[in-house]
């Protein structure tokens, strides 16, 4: 039998413009889970540049690293600072009830 080889998935490489940015950063924000949004903030990051993101943060790269690791649960004044500095505003909307 032979072996299936697999390679290793990495999204920043599907990050390369900024459509496609917006769409990945829409539906992290729509799970509402906080991990996933910073996991998903930190890949964006990464595909983009992580110290200059620091410093327009106004965070550490440790610091920066640590709230994008997706462990524990980020403070959301991180998580705007961090998605403005990525050029976005974090919005309210009404939610849509599916089922009507």
């Amino acid at each position: 039998m032979d072996k299936l080889k697999t390679t290793r998935f990495d999204v920043t490489e599907f990050l390369k413009d900024e459509e496609m940015i917006t769409l990945f950063l829409e539906e992290a924000f729509a799970t509402g889970d906080p991990a996933y949004i910073a996991k998903a903030l930190g890949a964006v990051a990464r595909a983009r540049n992580m110290t200059k993101l620091a410093a327009e943060a106004g965070m550490s790269r440790t610091s920066l690293y640590k709230v994008l690791s997706g462990e524990g649960r980020p403070e959301f004044g991180s998580i705007v600072k961090i998605a403005s500095a990525l050029g976005y505003r974090v919005t309210v909307t009404p939610q849509v009830d599916e089922a009507a």
